[in-house]
């Protein structure tokens, strides 16, 4: 009898996941993070390549780039994809429907990308490209609740997102490498109508196929906003309105400039044409204040309200209302997160945040201009581009995230973070060094033999420039995103985990991505070398904000767990 009674034990390690081959849901999950890095892969990264072949100034592919903040700001229209009924899609499911949308929506983007010149058109085709990044970025939210709503015992949420993370990741050499070599022998629109077309045409039948969840009882959403205690609905929409209003100037604004650059139109006479650069400098502090200092100030504000009795509900709040509800469902996506954060943190918040804007900026700040560094201005042909960046590369980013999950038991999280801060911008003077011909990592390269070792390998001190270059890169990016990842992972909330951590991560590449435009036009301005240089001077701000919140984290250690008396 107590063997009847003795709980069934679930498979570990390599025995769950064989147990999972034959799962529907983990290989739903499969498809869907293949559906997930694809657009990504060929809207931030390949697209630039084809833009610099075609001669599209690296100023211009730089304001472009901007398309990739609808990947950080998607946490604002996730209470849409949560909670609004798609017409005639609705009877497929909650979260199929939404990502059936999103998938025709990225066909017909890149169909229509390809029967675009962007030579010619280059603000119809940036405009098409931000759709297409829109389309992705709320499939993409969609796939994150399906993967929550079908975890089970059968396929935990381990698994479902370790899955999530290699179709995701085989995506990102397909839209990256594949995609090069292809373009190595056809046009580039055939390679978009090939990528784009064809394979998220085999998608859809993964889409049609998964199993879906049911929509929960609306009353049952954020019964915590209703109970006794909670600042009263009147004062939550004026927070919330604050912090919309913020978040809709900082967008129009950006979304103004890119129209306005890109649309083709010269300057009048004696007026200055738009500058990404100018810019930068002129909005880019204020469009940090919108999104980031305005809602915090706001969450704070709320939390002071709530310790005013005359200002929360006496009684608990029974009424309910489709707007209600998504008026809700929209303050604890933008308030309540930051609301707990400057709660429990208090002015520790700033060095936090500081943290997360900085930590991972001189990556993010360059990223977008690799494609047409290597290929325009390095004369790499495609197909080594390909192998070095995308199938080379990702075995030397599995290293460094192998590599961070080592030192940050090893170490330690703080230790691991530091390095995480200081060694990706040293990177770039690799890259400077790159290229100016590359003399010291040919000095490296002979000192350690490796030079000897490319040529028994029927390769060149060429080649193996830009394997080392792309090794030290892709090795200390991934430590630092481990580490990273790690850190905001441990300083989320239970009740806000999911939000916070999607809000918090949206953030980190917010600096970087808006210093693309600026980064554009001084690459083309003073040269490739002279950039690599300066930007990882951004490694100064970085690891200052690392001590700061390091500092703080000792602090709070000590208050809480003060040494015992000898």
């Amino acid at each position: 009898m107590a063997e009847d009674a003795a709980p069934k034990q679930r498979p570990k390690g390599f025995k769950l996941l064989a147990a999972a081959v034959g799962n529907r849901k983990a290989a739903t999950m499969l498809g869907f993070g293949f559906a997930s890095g694809l657009p990504f892969a060929l809207l931030v990264g390949t697209l630039n390549a084809w833009l610099g072949e075609v001669g599209v100034n690296l100023a211009t592919i730089g304001v472009l780039s901007w398309i990739g903040l609808a990947y950080s700001f998607k946490f604002l229209w996730s209470p849409i994809v949560d909670r609004v009924k798609l017409p005639a899609l609705e009877r497929m499911g909650r979260r199929k429907s939404w990502i059936l949308f999103c998938q025709v929506v990225l066909i017909i983007t890149f169909a229509v990308l390809a029967a675009t010149n962007p030579t010619g058109a280059i603000g119809r085709f940036a405009l098409l490209a931000f759709i297409g990044a829109i389309a992705s970025a709320t499939q993409d939210i969609a796939i994150d609740g399906w993967r929550i709503d079908q975890a089970d015992e059968d396929a935990p949420i381990e698994l479902l997102s370790a899955l999530n993370q290699f179709g995701y990741r085989t995506a990102s050499i397909v839209g990256g490498a594949v995609a090069l070599v292809l373009a190595s022998t056809m046009l580039w629109p055939v390679v978009y109508l090939v990528m784009g077309g064809v394979l998220l045409l085999v998608l859809l039948g993964v889409t049609l196929r998964a199993p879906d969840s049911a929509r929960p009882e609306p009353g049952r959403l954020h019964g915590a906003l209703s109970e006794p205690g909670a600042l009263r609905p009147q004062y939550r929409a004026i927070a919330l309105a604050i912090v919309g209003i913020s978040w809709i100037w900082a967008i129009g604004t950006i979304l103004h400039f890119m129209i306005g650059m890109l649309n083709g139109a010269p300057a009048a006479p004696g007026v200055t044409p738009p500058s990404a650069g100018d810019f930068t400098k002129l909005y880019g502090p204020w469009i940090i204040a919108a999104t980031v200092l305005v809602p915090l100030a706001v969450a704070a504000t709320t939390n002071w309200m709530t310790k005013q009795s005359s200002l929360v509900l006496q009684l608990a709040d029974t009424g309910h209302h489709p707007v209600r509800t998504a008026m809700n469902h929209l303050y604890s996506a933008l308030v309540a997160p930051l609301a707990e954060l400057s709660g429990r943190l208090r002015w520790g918040v700033l060095s936090l945040l500081g943290f997360i804007l900085t930590y991972a900026i001189c990556y993010n700040i360059w990223a977008s201009f690799a494609y047409p560094f290597y290929l325009q201005e390095m004369k790499y042909s495609k197909d080594e581009v390909a192998f070095a960046s995308k199938i080379f590369g990702i075995f030397m980013t599995m290293a460094g995230i192998s590599l961070g999950g080592y030192l940050f038991a090893r170490l330690g999280r703080f230790p691991t973070i530091l390095l995480g801060a200081i060694m990706p911008p040293l990177g770039n003077f690799l890259y400077a060094d790159l290229a100016e011909g590359g003399s010291g990592i040919d000095k490296f390269a002979h000192f350690f033999r490796l030079d000897a070792l490319a040529l028994w390998l029927h390769s060149d001190e060429r080649m193996l420039r830009l394997l080392l270059a792309i090794s030290y890169e892709n090795v200390v990016t991934g430590l630092a995103l481990t580490a990273f990842v790690a850190y905001v992972s441990s300083i989320v909330s239970k009740q806000y985990g999911a939000i916070q951590y999607a809000l918090l991560g949206s953030l980190v590449s917010l600096v970087g991505t808006l210093g693309r435009g600026w980064t554009g036009e001084a690459f083309q301005q003073y040269g490739y070398p002279a950039v690599f240089r300066w930007t990882a001077l951004t490694a100064v701000v970085s690891v200052t904000f690392v001590l700061l919140e390091w500092a703080r984290v000792a602090h709070q250690e000590r208050k809480v767990s003060p040494a015992l008396p000898g």
